[in-house]
């Protein structure tokens, strides 16, 4: 159960997704047509995401982990576009993944193939990030 005062998304734009905490991620998610999305630079993909700025950032952090380049992330649609074509056309979707992060949430708008893709990082990352900090909390 949230805490009190978190917003809640009501049902019908939820999506049955749980409630987003973030009042930031929450109005971005809801509102994709008036928030400008950032775009993620990772490796061969240019992936439209968006969400808070701290939690987009944070996802963004826990992707690099899986990646020997470093990840770029820019407010602007980047010079060479989106290469993908169905990427291009993901915007127009109503359907998009959206990943918690932390207390708020990141919508991930590119095609499925690519969604796979980047939501497999997130949770690679994420299990990196697990197994070295548990390896830390663990010394003698």
């Amino acid at each position: 159960m949230p805490p009190v005062g978190a917003p809640e998304l009501p049902p019908e734009t939820n999506h049955g997704r749980p409630p987003v905490q973030c009042e930031e991620c929450a109005s971005a998610l809801q509102n994709q047509g008036d928030h400008s999305e950032s775009f993620l630079l990772l490796d061969h993909l240019t992936v439209p995401i968006i969400g808070c700025h701290d939690h987009v950032e944070t996802f963004v952090s826990i992707c690099e982990v899986t990646t020997t380049d470093s990840p770029e992330l820019v407010d602007f649609l980047p010079a060479g576009g989106i290469r993908c074509p169905s990427c291009r056309l993901a915007a127009y979707s109503m359907e998009h993944p959206v990943i918690p992060v932390q207390a708020g949430a990141v919508g991930i708008l590119a095609c499925s193939e690519h969604q796979v893709e980047l939501i497999n990082r997130f949770q690679a990352g994420l299990n990196t990030q697990e197994q070295l900090t548990s390896s830390l909390d663990t010394s003698p």
